[in-house]
């Protein structure tokens, strides 16, 4: 046999041997005579490497190096989950889809929630050419070298895959293979690691992939996007990864009411400690993919998908002391903090207590003996009291009237849940907060300059604010601690090449209370620049697609202050983006201002968010549901009759997709 074609077959021979292993869980051969074959291909590939081939078994032993992860941006946006923990959630959940859907039938895909690190993997032709982590959804460090490390993750697909398409999933670290981690760690002296989760997610960014390639990584995959992928639900999605080389639990169940989903839930509630794995709830998919595109997204998660979180574990322990911290808008939120105990895999110091009336209506006092649960918050949370165990001295908790930071009376207002310190301009935290918050990953991006420097260069008086930072010299920064003449050049370059962040980052960056990231989005697409935005009213904010009567007080009231006027004018003269850039602007028109869209069906000429977007690039809304507020139903093939229904009684006009295009032409 030529060495080629040698090569070739034992390539694909142990592809299957290790799909077998890794994937199905049944080996053909032993673990001596795979090792025997890969040494084989190895020594050939070494001799012959004009037949490199990206997707060889050979690769997975690891060994290159990764200085730096690169930043890539995902084609397709990972959003993140709603959480429910009540079949009273899940039913409400059920009837909001319906009131879009009409009365459709709906099936439910339920499939196990992995704890794990979300990876999305991109195919090209069958071949992996990809690997990110979900960073912030809309990009992620791409971590490929690593990822093909891990045996269950397919190099090469077989069968009728699509072109190209993504796959998402979870990295997990099953529990013997973390055990047996811990184990070897312990017997070299070394600390435990924590849990399995955080080992995975810190797996992903080790520099040496050989070292990555020693750890039993796994990876559970549960979703496909892409275009023309062939896929017309979420059940068969998952069949078809099967079918492709994807290692998919077959754990899925199809549900046709509520009831079957809450028995399942129920069942693996109980049965989740027999799984190899952890897992800490259930996630419900509408399975329809058709069904899927009409419900769409809001701007943080699928209207098409829930999580229902397990019951929270809970742990008690001893309540040491109640600390008060100072976010960047001035909110005092208390902390608990906590004798450490070990909780779901990590030790806990501290716990949220979350604002006043919490604290009076537990009654919760330093010295007692608290229970503390760790559900669906990252961050752990008091629950309740130990009132048994309360030390007979135990005097009320008294609130703080001044701010812990500037000794600022605090104030709040009738709805604010939180107190505030209201020296916005004086106080130090606040200061530093409203700097942090501007120099950070989604908004301003500045490379080489984190909190501690920004904390630094505060208390030796070189920034004021944030548009201090562009006035900073080299010479200045020298001199901190830690600060080289190097990393003083790096930190001057990187807010240099901040003026190039596109403007609704900019916007986002300054810090206005209750304008997130997509909230700036809108109102950068809606305005087109800051000073059409400074010049507004309340009344015409509150017209913009999802902005509220408080979101528009604050975006006034932020730009009536002659502080932040100046901040604006001092940041636009250093060159800083302040209107949406060319590229954004063109095809943007308000020939559809005013008018309310809901797009139903399948459509021949444009996808479905094609259709939306050009609704929205020309002043329009998209609806969700059709109400008397609607001005037209752009109705394609496949749609439901209720939908028909509802707009013809009330008189909603009805139009193609060619009378859309039209309509914009």
């Amino acid at each position: 046999m030529k060495s080629k074609e040698k090569i070739e077959a034992l390539r694909h021979e142990l592809r299957e041997h290790n799909h077998n292993y890794y994937v199905l869980d049944n080996p053909t051969i032993s673990d001596y005579e795979f090792d025997v074959k890969l040494k084989e291909l190895h020594a050939l590939e070494e001799k012959h490497p004009e037949f490199y081939d990206s997707t060889s078994p050979t690769l997975r032993v690891g060994g290159d190096i990764t200085k730096n992860f690169k930043t890539i941006v995902h084609e397709h946006r990972m959003y993140s989950l709603a959480n429910s923990y009540s079949k009273e959630d899940l039913l409400d959940w059920e009837k909001r889809i319906q009131r879009i859907l009409g009365d459709a039938e709906v099936l439910f895909t339920c499939e196990l929630k992995y704890d794990g690190a979300s990876i999305s993997l991109t195919y090209e032709e069958g071949r992996l050419v990809r690997a990110v982590t979900r960073g912030d959804g809309f990009q992620g460090d791409e971590v490929s070298t690593n990822i093909k490390t891990i045996r269950s993750v397919p190099l090469q697909l077989k069968g009728d895959y699509p072109s190209k398409f993504d796959i998402r999933g979870e990295i997990i670290l099953p529990l013997d293979g973390f055990a047996k981690m811990n184990q070897e760690r312990l017997a070299a002296g070394e600390d435990a690691y924590m849990n399995p989760r955080n080992t995975a997610s810190g797996s992903l960014k080790l520099q040496d992939s050989a070292l990555v390639a020693q750890r039993p990584l796994d990876c559970l995959l549960y979703g496909i996007v892409g275009a023309d992928t062939g896929i017309s639900s979420q059940f068969q999605m998952l069949e078809k990864a099967r079918e492709w080389g994807f290692k998919v639990p077959t754990i899925a169940q199809l549900c046709k009411t509520t009831d079957e989903v809450m028995a399942f839930v129920e069942h693996w509630d109980v049965h989740r400690h027999d799984l190899p794995y952890e897992t800490d709830g259930v996630v419900i998919k509408v399975n329809s993919l058709q069904h899927q595109e009409e419900l769409g997204y809001t701007a943080k998660s699928p209207r098409w998908a829930l999580a229902y979180k397990f019951k929270a574990e809970q742990v008690s322990t001893i309540l040491n002391e109640i600390t008060y911290q100072v976010g960047r808008t001035g909110a005092i939120t208390p902390v608990a903090n906590l004798e450490p105990v070990l909780f779901a895999g990590t030790m806990v110091k501290r716990a949220s207590l979350h604002n006043a009336d919490q604290i009076e209506k537990l009654d919760i006092r330093e010295g007692d003996t608290v229970f503390v649960e760790k559900g669906g918050e990252i961050i752990p949370k008091i629950i309740g009291v130990d009132f048994s165990k309360r030390p007979s001295e135990s005097q009320p908790t008294q609130y703080i009237t001044h701010c812990p930071e500037c000794g600022t009376k605090l104030l709040r207002t009738e709805g604010d849940a939180k107190h505030y310190c209201t020296d916005f301009y004086g106080c130090p935290t606040q200061i530093t907060g409203r700097i942090q918050h501007f120099i950070s990953r989604k908004a301003m991006d500045i490379e080489g300059l984190g909190g501690e420097t920004v904390e630094l260069l505060f208390k030796e008086g070189l920034i004021r604010n944030y548009a201090d930072l562009y006035i900073l010299t080299k010479e200045q920064v020298m001199p901190l601690e830690r600060m080289a003449e190097k990393s003083a050049e790096n930190l001057v370059n990187g807010v240099s090449e901040s003026v190039n962040i596109p403007f609704e980052r900019v916007l986002f960056a300054l810090g206005i209370r209750f304008v997130g990231e997509t909230v700036a989005k809108k109102l950068a697409k809606a305005y087109k620049n800051i000073d059409a935005l400074i010049a507004t009213s309340v009344e015409e904010l509150i017209a913009v697609d999802e902005i509220g009567d408080r979101i528009a007080h604050s975006v006034v009231e932020f730009f009536q202050n002659e502080r932040n006027l100046e901040n604006v004018e001092r940041l636009k003269g250093y060159g800083l983006q302040f209107q949406l850039s060319a590229d954004k602007l063109l095809n943007q028109t308000e020939i559809l201002k005013g008018k309310t869209f809901v797009v139903s069906g399948v459509f021949e000429t444009i996808s479905r968010n094609e259709l939306k977007k050009m609704i929205e690039d020309n002043g329009g809304r998209v609806g969700s549901s059709i109400s008397s507020k609607t001005a037209y139903l752009v109705a394609g093939d496949k749609m439901g009759p209720s939908k028909r229904t509802k707009a013809e009684s009330l008189g909603v006009p009805i139009i193609s997709e060619q009378d859309f295009l039209d309509m914009v032409d």
